[in-house]
């Protein structure tokens, strides 16, 4: 049942190799997870079910044509034998003299091999037991989940997206924070400025700024406020009409 290697796409990526993948529903998370970071290469080594398998579609979602284009191969040597570079990913120690690194390491590693035209390949290990070590002694380096020692077991699809998403972080701009404006704009020190005087004329004729040897503190204080909060301008026309109510409000009494 070997099968080529999965034809070159327009996206320059590793490719996700499961070896001996046991459960069909694994194998269509590990694809939707893979595709959820813009992966699509996956190589599956004699899985135990067969392939194709139903229940892998399933629960692939959208991202089924991973699971068509998929390539199978017997044997861990095949579904590795055009690339340069092999990373194996292990959650405990294998007595092997090689690099271990992070997965957020092993990414970087990799777009790193890639964009000097070399194939990378990571391996990721049956449900069960994860890779054997004969499987491990084929690649150049492991890759280490900072798992909780106590409980190491990681699920399959959980190792793939994982190792997805630190692929994504190291080849792709990502924002470590934004803020959606959802339509607003931001307000101008003019607007903030406005709306200072307004509040501090009002608390003025309130008798807010008493005593008198701490008003001059407080009004900074409120100044500093001001400047200190993110306003839009819907956020600025918002606090004017609350404190022009309070005052409507309160001439009633």
């Amino acid at each position: 049942m070997t099968g080529p290697a999965i034809p070159d796409t327009d996206r320059i990526q590793p490719a996700f190799v499961l070896v001996r993948p046991q459960m069909g529903e694994n194998i269509g998370a590990a694809a939707r997870a893979m595709w959820n970071f813009g992966l699509d290469r996956m190589r599956l080594v004699a899985p135990r079910d067969g392939w194709p398998n139903p229940t892998a579609g399933a629960m692939a979602s959208g991202a089924g044509r991973l699971l068509d284009e998929a390539g199978l191969f017997d044997d861990v040597a095949g579904a590795i034998g055009d690339c340069q570079y092999v990373m194996a990913t292990t959650a405990r120690a294998r007595g092997m003299t090689k690099p271990v690194l992070s997965p957020e390491r092993a990414m970087q590693e990799a777009a790193r091999r890639i964009a000097a035209g070399e194939r990378v390949a990571m391996l990721f290990g049956p449900e069960r037991a994860g890779l054997e070590n004969d499987d491990v002694a084929r690649a150049n380096a492991l890759v280490n989940v900072p798992v909780n020692p106590e409980f190491p077991s990681l699920n399959l699809a959980q190792c793939v997206l994982l190792c997805a998403y630190e692929w994504r972080r190291a080849t792709a701009e990502v924002v470590a924070e934004r803020v959606d404006m959802a339509g607003a704009d931001w307000a101008e020190r003019q607007e903030i400025e406005r709306l200072a005087n307004h509040y501090e004329e009002r608390l003025e004729t309130a008798g807010f700024f008493f005593p008198e040897h701490k008003a001059a503190r407080m009004r900074r204080n409120l100044r500093n406020m001001w400047s200190r909060m993110p306003l839009t301008r819907a956020d600025v026309r918002m606090l004017h009409g609350i404190m022009r109510q309070m005052v409507r409000w309160g001439g009633r009494g």
